[in-house]
């Protein structure tokens, strides 16, 4: 039977991966849901394509995109806003959900998914960031499966034992002898770059990355290294393994996409073409392996692979991930707000690149403990930091 596909977060560059492996696939997949936040012309052409039962927009666009809908004679069930978002990850008609909404705004539909016992292709790292023990503990309760997108985790995922991969409460036993986690970084933009020059950097060289074709927050989160520091978050809740056990390391040509340390000195790598639809094959296969459409890597061609210890000072964003992690859900809850903000502020010129970081401390440094048992109290850390954050970017501008 066809695996039912559905895509939160179809108009994006997740979505496209997503979308370009599953049309060599026609046998194995079917798409019966997608969303899309502002580009209704290009979900409308997904929905021409691939004919979902479902489609979930903004509540503010749901008559234009059913107007767009009915003049291309689709007959698609329009879900609107959040809710909307929320029931299109927990319907029946539904298998496999691919998180992919970018920031925040993905962790309920997430949450949802989870909670209906789906198959979560997990490409929203800020889910796990901001809800990880809930989330995780979601997961245990509904027999939901959670396979990580993100090229670091899924490497880290591919690396360990079959066991470990379907129980991750079996990473620590001693038999299994695994020792870290590594999880590889590209650098960015500015890897090669002085301080000074990250100060004085435009937008445009802050979101042109130099292996990876991703959208502008990440491209910034990725020059500033707050990318690796959510992932960093995520792999700790992900593979329950604490933040001491897993260590980030400078890889500037994105081959050795992350690593497993073993206790008898052995490392298992996952190597690849720096192209996000090989973690996705593999995910909605696993555990079978099929055609991703990626060139095949060509080791005779590669140049020296080059490894380096991360800078913290000029990458202050990575030493808050830690120093968040050590601290609590409240803490990444409220770093990861803030740094939302932050970017956003940069992407709207009202900030320099390096004022994210000296932000994000700021934040980090004035949230006081606040216990996380509920979506609730999530969100309310989530408003908070963010109340703090503007006003530390009204003090900038």
């Amino acid at each position: 039977m066809k695996k039912r596909i559905a895509i939160l977060g179809a108009t994006g560059s997740i979505g496209d991966s997503t979308l370009s492996v599953i049309v060599k696939h026609p046998e194995r997949y079917q798409v019966v849901g997608l969303s899309g936040f502002s580009r209704l012309q290009k979900l409308l052409q997904l929905c021409q394509k691939f004919q979902p039962k479902f489609v979930s927009v903004p509540s503010d666009k749901v008559d234009a995109f059913q107007s767009l809908l009915k003049n291309a004679n689709l007959d698609c069930e329009v879900l609107s806003g959040s809710h909307g978002l929320d029931t299109l990850a927990s319907l029946d008609d539904v298998d496999v959900v691919v998180a992919s909404i970018v920031g925040s705004a993905g962790l309920s539909s997430t949450l949802s998914a989870v909670k209906a016992g789906k198959t979560v292709l997990l490409a929203n790292k800020e889910a796990l960031v901001m809800a990880g023990e809930l989330m995780m503990q979601e997961v245990a309760r509904s027999g939901a499966t959670l396979l990580p997108l993100d090229s670091e985790h899924n490497a880290i995922f591919q690396c360990l034992p079959t066991h470990v991969q379907q129980n991750h409460q079996a990473i620590h036993e001693p038999k299994n002898g695994i020792k870290q986690l590594w999880l590889t970084a590209s650098g960015g933009a500015f890897l090669d770059k002085s301080y000074e020059q990250m100060q004085n950097a435009s937008i445009a060289q802050a979101v042109k990355h130099p292996n990876w074709s991703m959208g502008q927050k990440i491209s910034v989160d990725s020059s500033t290294m707050m990318n690796k520091g959510l992932e960093l978050i995520e792999a700790s809740y992900l593979f329950n393994m604490p933040v001491d056990k897993i260590q980030v390391v400078m890889h500037p040509q994105s081959i050795v996409h992350s690593m497993v340390e073993y206790a008898d000195g052995s490392w298992l790598a996952q190597l690849g073409t720096p192209d996000m639809r090989t973690p996705i094959a593999h995910a909605l296969a696993y555990p079978e392996r099929i055609d991703s459409g990626v060139t095949t890597l060509d080791l005779f061609s590669l140049s020296n692979l080059s490894f380096i210890k991360p800078d913290l000072t000029k990458f202050k964003c990575l030493a808050l991930a830690y120093q968040a992690m050590r601290a609590g859900s409240y803490a990444c809850i409220a770093l990861n707000a803030s740094n939302e903000v932050a970017v956003q502020a940069f992407l709207d010129g009202k900030i320099r690149l390096t004022d994210i970081a000296e932000i994000n401390e700021k934040v980090l440094n004035n949230i006081e403990y606040q216990a996380i048992h509920s979506l609730d109290d999530i969100l309310a850390v989530d408003n908070l930091a963010r109340e703090k954050v503007n006003a530390f970017v009204g003090e900038l501008i």
